[in-house]
């Protein structure tokens, strides 16, 4: 039996693992991330709220799964990105395909990009584990960047605040539209034309 496979017992945990992150974003969605309660999750999946420590045991391990499982699906999306700008024909159009892509991610859901990048629910915080996944995607955005000579921890600052700045006016402002979304291409070239020297 593969180690990946595991037992029949191992296999139906993560189902039933899979299945409590599945209702809690649903209930999260429906009701906001601060009003999960375990009774309601517990009900959603079939549950007794004491039978749900048997998989999370708090909510704030619920939430750090929610928020894990946030960053490993933005993880797939970055592993379709150059890590290079200078490894591309137009490293400009590149990079706003990319921030509209991030952006476009965020938008589709906005009770994840909460989780992920918003401090909505008071007094938690992610995990070491699962806070070095987000780490990770911004040494990849700093390397990324140095490719075109963009360097230094207030560039990659500037370029977070720029995209977040513009998915939260879009979620806030007109959920389902474009209004600001359709800024990114504009908000990347006064990016490029203010730290970077082109030919």
């Amino acid at each position: 039996m593969s180690e990946i496979a595991g037992t029949p017992r191992d296999r139906r945990r993560r189902e039933t693992t899979a299945e409590i992150l599945e209702a809690a974003w649903r209930l999260s969605r429906r009701d906001g991330l601060g009003s999960v309660s375990l009774r309601d999750l517990g009900r959603e999946v079939g549950l007794r709220a004491s039978s749900l420590y048997a998989y999370f045991d708090s909510k704030a391990a619920l939430y750090d799964a929610m928020f894990r499982q946030g960053q490993e699906q933005l993880a797939a999306l970055a592993a379709e990105w150059p890590r290079s700008l200078a490894d591309v024909d137009d490293p400009r159009r590149t990079a706003k395909e990319l921030a509209a892509r991030f952006v476009a991610f965020c938008t589709e859901d906005p009770t994840r990009y909460q989780l992920l990048f918003q401090r909505v629910i008071p007094g938690w915080e992610p995990s070491p584990e699962s806070y070095a996944l987000a780490v990770a995607r911004v040494d990849e955005l700093r390397v990324t960047l140095a490719s075109v000579g963009i360097e230094g921890d207030e560039a990659v600052d500037l370029w977070t605040a720029l995209l977040t700045g513009i998915t939260d006016q879009q979620i806030s402002n007109d959920p389902g539209g474009d209004r600001w979304s359709r800024l990114v291409p504009w908000a990347v070239d006064l990016f490029f034309d203010q730290l970077r020297s082109e030919p």
